[in-house]
């Protein structure tokens, strides 16, 4: 396996991520450690959790499985929404990072967490605040990279900024949404990644399940994240989106190819993105997506691919910037 580069971290990871947001969920702990075993005997080093799956059961199975080889394992987890009734159970303040850390280390059972996320933008935290904590939490050694998900671009640059203006540690890792159905991250947050030489390691390449090719006109599956959470069938409910779904599925039948891997592929191929992270409700669902890990798409089959579906918009309004055509 040929392993990535983390940023100018160093760290050298898989070309796949495995999420497991699904132990203690979808999974019990058995098909949970199975799938764990599955990534590692195809060469997966890096592991994403938060304490937030599960009620902090993903993060103890984790902890559980990986416990033997702990050294030899990426792990990553995340912090922000809420993990209990109190009115500062959540957020991005000093204090809820300070014990939200502390109580994924107990969890995980390990003495430092390699990535750790903050989950989502905090409105009513300054910018400052989180970055400061983040930066005691990396020097006592408990965490050893700042990361972050799930912020805009303009949030991103603004903490990069900060960090540099206060020699603080800055954020060395991102996690966006992106798959052949949401491609908003190729505007701005994958340039600003390749600019400040930042990982990236992507969520939901199957768009939430929808380019599984389960979901075609006029037939939907009984289980699955967009039936049965209400807000993934908010995200992916465009029509657009649907019909992009519909026409890669066509594409994968024609090439003779599993949808699953080829939209794995093509996220891991994405200039860009570090390792996408894929996931299963089960061994048997996992195993397409670690079949991207052989999976040789070449650059013609990545350009009609991504040709299945409409191409953002850029973030400037003068398209000609891009276009070379200028008026």
């Amino acid at each position: 396996m040929e392993y990535r580069t983390v940023g100018r971290t160093g760290v050298k990871v898989s070309p796949l991520v495995l999420g497991t947001m699904s132990f203690g969920a979808e999974a019990d702990e058995a098909a949970s450690r199975e799938m764990y075993r599955a990534a590692r005997e195809r060469g997966i080093n890096f592991f994403d959790t938060a304490d937030v799956y599960s009620g902090g059961v993903s993060e103890e199975w984790l902890g559980k499985f990986s416990a033997a080889e702990r050294d030899d394992v990426v792990i990553a987890s995340k912090a922000f929404y809420p993990v209990g009734a109190d009115v500062n159970a959540q957020g991005l303040s000093r204090r809820h990072l300070i014990q939200a850390v502390e109580g994924s280390l107990m969890r995980l059972g390990t003495d430092r967490i390699d990535f750790y996320f903050v989950h989502a933008f905090d409105e009513e935290t300054p910018i400052e605040e989180t970055l400061r904590a983040l930066d005691d939490l990396q020097r006592s050694g408990k965490i050893l990279y700042p990361a972050v998900s799930n912020w805009a671009a303009w949030q991103i640059a603004t903490a990069l900024g900060i960090s540099a203006r206060e020699s603080l540690s800055r954020f060395e890792l991102v996690e966006p949404m992106y798959s052949l159905v949401k491609r908003q991250a190729e505007v701005e947050i994958l340039p600003l990644a390749q600019a400040e030489n930042l990982g990236v390691i992507s969520y939901s390449p199957l768009g939430g399940g929808l380019l599984t090719g389960k979901y075609r006109a006029g037939a939907r599956p009984e289980q699955g994240r967009l039936v049965e959470n209400a807000r993934y069938g908010d995200r992916y409910s465009r029509e657009s989106d649907v019909a992009t779904a519909e026409r890669f599925a066509a594409f994968a039948d024609d090439a003779g190819a599993s949808t699953v891997t080829l939209a794995v592929a093509w996220a891991m191929g994405q200039p860009g993105v570090t390792a996408p992270i894929v996931a299963g409700r089960n061994p048997g669902q996992l195993e397409a997506s670690l079949a991207a890990l052989d999976f040789g798409m070449s650059p013609e089959m990545r350009a009609r691919i991504t040709a299945l579906s409409a191409t953002p918009a850029p973030a400037t309004d003068r398209a000609e910037v891009l276009t070379g055509k200028w008026s």
